[in-house]
């Protein structure tokens, strides 16, 4: 185990007591990270599957449908891990503005996770670098008329946060202070965009994700900015040309080890313990995006096969054209379905009853009025452990 300092502590009075705050030193890791052996073997099945999983757009018949959807999962993933109860039915119920039931102030959070990655997509696609001020615009996306709004968003904090316990004399761990945020903050933009350090991108967010985390940047929202940084900066390094790969379902699955990696970085100088969590994380996760993808497009050519089969083609297209609509958005009502594909309200009324019949349908709400279906296959295979 290499020993490594990966910072200082900086100590103040804050309520009586003595804290410790955690100023990390500036990336990368000194000495470097070892990459020989098995890290190294591991480092290219992850570039490897990545590869795959980028290819996806070019074998997936419309790869903007399978984004959509699959950028809804992560977000309602990523909000799970800090506290929400939110699900993907009810981010899709919200985005209906049908929302019975749906716990609004949970669901508004996921929805505004996904406004904050669209915008950075969009800053970067017209070319802005990604920087500490493109993070700041996303976190404002993040935290407008979220339970988070009074916390400064799209600014930098100016308090003390920290992490555990109840206040930072007790905490598990305590960020940098606010004095020391600029500098934190710049030394990582730099290393975002390094060139003279030899690290393939995929090292570059692995060691940037735990930086941002233990700078802790922002009064709430860190978590969930510092998980969309790492598909940030994996389509910035040219890996994915579309933000296809989400680590939220992994380190949810593994908290308690997410954690600890973590911790162990800073307390001990664990680079390499963390990188191979996160390598593994990447594997696991790609791997798992590819299939998703392929269950995904064989369950609808199933279902368009069996629908195509049940009749004539004048008794089928009509069914045939909603289904293909409920691909593009997986829950919807009577109103989006005739709209999306170009039929009239009864006809679009009679095939989705056609539909329901063929058991590719169902009717979430039991109402006689403002009805609302799901595509029942398509959204369990997408929601595959995004239970809260």
């Amino acid at each position: 185990m290499i020993e490594r300092t990966t910072g200082r502590y900086h100590t103040s009075i804050i309520g009586g007591e003595a804290v410790n705050a955690f100023v990390p030193s500036p990336l990368p890791p000194q000495p470097p990270l070892e990459l020989a052996g098995a890290r190294q073997r591991l480092l290219e099945q992850a570039t490897h599957a990545l590869g795959q999983l980028d290819s996806i757009t070019t074998l997936l018949p419309n790869p903007h449908l399978f984004l959509y959807s699959y950028v809804r999962r992560e977000a309602v993933l990523s909000s799970q891990i800090e506290g929400t109860q939110s699900s993907l039915s009810d981010l899709m119920l919200f985005e209906l503005e049908e929302s019975p039931g749906v716990p609004l102030d949970d669901v508004q959070e996921v929805s505004h996770y996904v406004a904050a990655l669209e915008h950075g997509m969009t800053r970067l696609g017209e070319g802005f670098p990604l920087c500490n001020r493109l993070l700041r615009e996303m976190h404002e996306k993040l935290m407008q008329q979220a339970r988070g709004r009074e916390k400064l968003p799209g600014e930098f904090r100016q308090s003390q946060n920290w992490i555990g316990g109840t206040r930072p004399g007790n905490a598990r761990f305590v960020p940098p202070p606010p004095h020391e945020l600029e500098s934190c903050m710049a030394a990582l933009e730099q290393f975002f965009h390094a060139e003279n350090d030899g690290l393939p991108t995929l090292l570059r967010a692995a060691l940037a994700h735990v930086q941002f985390e233990t700078i802790h940047p922002f009064l709430d929202g860190n978590g969930r900015l510092g998980r969309l940084l790492i598909a940030m900066l994996l389509h910035h390094g040219g890996l994915l040309s579309q933000p296809l790969l989400y680590l939220s379902l992994y380190f949810k699955t593994h908290r308690s080890l997410y954690y600890e990696r973590l911790d162990r970085v800073r307390s001990h100088g664990e680079w390499e313990a963390w990188v191979d969590f996160f390598l593994e994380g990447v594997v696991t996760t790609a791997r798992g995006a590819v299939n998703t993808a392929k269950c995904l497009d064989q369950c609808f050519a199933q279902d368009w096969e069996r629908v195509h089969q049940s009749g004539s083609a004048s008794v089928s297209h009509a069914p045939l054209r909603v289904l293909t609509s409920l691909r593009n958005r997986p829950l919807s009502n009577i109103k989006q379905l005739s709209a999306a594909s170009g039929l009239s309200f009864p006809t679009t009324t009679k095939a989705v009853n056609s539909l329901i019949q063929h058991g590719i349908v169902e009717e979430l709400t039991g109402q006689r009025r403002n009805r609302v279906f799901v595509y029942a296959e398509y959204l369990r295979l997408l929601n595959e452990g995004g239970d809260a």
